[in-house]
């Protein structure tokens, strides 16, 4: 029978298949090398889709449909509704009372950290959550001694699989369903697939425990102080301006300039009294003492030539750093793949003048870089060590494309709103739940209460919002659509099963979570399951399998990028404050994905059957 149907839905290469192939290839280039950024690409693929649509099949408004597609305005709707959650500062509360409830045992604070952070994704997006336990985590580890880098990377895997729990634990499962609607008319529920998401929670949650820390280095001591994390010693040092000195008379900005040197002025006492960087007007004075961070070489010839004295001091530590009056404070921030200023340096954008905020070191793919950091382009995943004022701190925690490795102080959080925010996103699951409405008009809802009852803000709204994530699914529904009506979804379908073929159906869908597993490492969850689920859809069809398990097998492999840190957002988030290596996720995500490949295709097969 299998055989028949394969003989039977052989389709002929057509110029269509090929013109949508071609710019396939082209949108996957441009994902992989990121020479554009990927909402950008997203926004040139509905152009392309449209200027070729005698050979794609895809008109004007079809191009633009993704903008009001159900799946994008629901993804939207979630990161305003998790901002709300997050701004109620529930999350730190909860993890407060479990770290001190599992005070004194390293297992049961891991098994707590790992366990909140993906028993939580299933309701709030994983993106969020990862971003308020990353500060919970690290000062455990300082309090406790452990390293964070045996944290951070399984509390990102956590989040990722207990994002599969319920329909709205991540952008994913939305889009799925949304496609799952068009080809099959069978959307997802609430609850469609929490039984499966269960299997494979707990298939992680006990291979971290079990395991999965074993397997990471410790790639950053556990210190408290940052100066000593940063491995700042060789690069802080506190001179004094003789009166001799050529920098007299002149501002910090002139001197620094006149100079050339990769130095920086990060804290002038004079007469008792202590400034903090930027410190660009302020004019250098006989007796002034001068923090610097700067390199030995260049220290050398700064005091030769500018005739600048040596203070005697035992070692500069964060508390020489920081300055109390001020408010001015020693902080780690994390730099996502959205943030603006990525691809930019810091010299470029005038970081210190922007966000009156001074970057001492910068930490990538888990080496420490001083030297010249003015001058490297800003990567996605990049940690910096920054002195701060009290102001630009609160600027960086609202900024959702930063992610501050630190407590929030508890009056930043609006914890009088907690019963209401919760009351608001139970309510939106529930009458999705119980079908009273479709989970868009809920979602609506629940964003209109939150401005309403003052959890969010009118003015953080659109900052809740991750944007490129809106632009990528807007961008790819209309490439999904050509595939569909192109045939070039049933061509590769049908490729995919002849190589396949003598499978049983079972094993085919084994085949389909791999391939997918695959290209969600070199391209992002969302694009996989535009290009995977036409295709898988295709080939249950050809072999006489159920296409709906296909859909599933699909939606949960792309929502498992585990082999590198730039196959999903979580990952990336966590990728300088644990010090990792690219490597490492390898290392600890090889094993679990085959374990989730296997947990996901026999859960399948028990609960829907192939």
């Amino acid at each position: 029978m299998p055989e028949l149907l394969l003989a039977q839905a052989a389709p002929v290469f057509t110029v269509d298949m090929f013109v949508v192939l071609g710019l396939i290839a082209v949108v996957l280039v441009l994902f992989i090398t990121e020479v554009i950024p990927i909402d950008m690409t997203a926004l040139g693929v509905i152009v392309a889709v449209v200027l070729l649509e005698p050979w794609t099949g895809v008109g004007p408004a079809d191009g633009i449909s993704g903008f009001a597609s159900p799946a994008t305005i629901t993804v939207l709707a979630m990161f305003i509704l998790s901002e709300g959650i997050r701004r109620t500062g529930v999350l730190r509360r909860v993890g407060n009372a479990i770290v001190e409830w599992a005070e004194g045992s390293f297992y049961k604070q891991y098994s707590a950290l790992i366990g909140l952070s993906g028993t939580t994704a299933g309701v709030i997006n994983n993106t969020p959550v990862v971003a308020m336990m990353i500060p919970m985590a690290v000062n455990m580890a300082r309090k406790t001694k452990i390293s964070p880098s045996k944290l951070l990377m399984p509390i990102s895997f956590a989040s990722m699989l207990g994002g599969m729990l319920t329909l709205i634990g991540t952008s994913t499962s939305i889009l799925a369903s949304d496609v799952s609607a068009r080809l099959l008319n069978r959307p997802f529920s609430m609850f469609e697939f929490t039984a499966l998401g269960a299997i494979v929670l707990a298939t992680g949650v006990v291979y971290l425990v079990a395991v999965g820390h074993r397997l990471l280095p410790e790639r950053i001591k556990p210190e408290e102080d940052l100066t000593d994390e940063f491995e700042m010693s060789g690069y802080l040092t506190e001179v004094v301006v003789a009166e001799t000195s050529p920098l007299v008379g002149t501002t910090v900005r002139q001197g620094l300039a006149q100079l050339g040197l990769d130095v920086d002025v990060v804290q002038m006492r004079r007469d008792g009294e202590a400034f903090a960087a930027p410190l660009g007007p302020k004019q250098f004075r006989p007796g002034d003492v001068l923090l610097l961070r700067t390199s030995r070489d260049a220290l050398v010839e700064l005091m030769q030539t500018q005739n600048l004295e040596p203070v005697v001091h035992t070692k500069i530590t964060q508390k020489d750093v920081e300055i109390e009056q001020e408010k001015e404070v020693l902080i780690e921030i994390v730099l996502l793949s959205d943030n603006p200023i990525i691809g930019e340096t810091l010299r470029s954008i005038q970081f210190a003048q922007r966000y009156d905020a001074l970057v001492l070191a910068l930490r990538r793919s888990g080496k420490l870089l001083y030297d010249e950091i003015d001058a490297m382009p800003l990567r996605g995943g990049d940690t910096l060590l920054v002195q701060a004022s009290g102001p630009a701190v609160d600027q960086f925690e609202r900024n959702r494309t930063f992610v501050v490795v630190q407590d929030e102080d508890e009056g930043s959080f609006r914890s009088e709103k907690l019963p209401l925010a919760l009351g608001i996103v139970g309510l939106v699951v529930g009458l999705a739940a119980l079908e009273v409405m479709p989970i868009l008009v809920s979602a609506l809802g629940g964003v209109v209460a939150m401005v309403a009852t003052g959890c969010v803000r009118p003015n953080e709204v659109y900052e809740a919002v991750d944007w490129s994530v809106i632009f990528l699914l807007a961008g790819l529904i209309p490439l999904g659509m050509a595939m569909e009506r192109s045939g070039t979804a049933a061509y590769l379908a049908q490729g995919m099963t002849q190589l396949s073929q003598g499978l049983p159906a079972l094993a085919l869908l084994f085949v389909f979570y791999v391939f997918t597993s695959f290209v969600t490492q070199l391209i992002s969850n969302n694009a996989s399951v535009i290009l995977m689920i036409p295709m898988a859809v295709e080939a249950a069809q050809i072999t006489g399998a159920d296409p709906f398990s296909f859909v599933l097998a699909v939606t949960f492999a792309a929502s498992g990028a585990l082999l590198t840190p730039i196959g999903y957002q979580t990952n990336l988030m966590v990728y300088g404050p644990g010090g990792y290596r690219f490597t490492d996720f390898v290392r600890a995500g090889a094993p679990l994905q085959v374990l989730l490949a296997l947990a996901t295709c026999g859960g399948i097969w028990m609960i829907w059957g192939v």
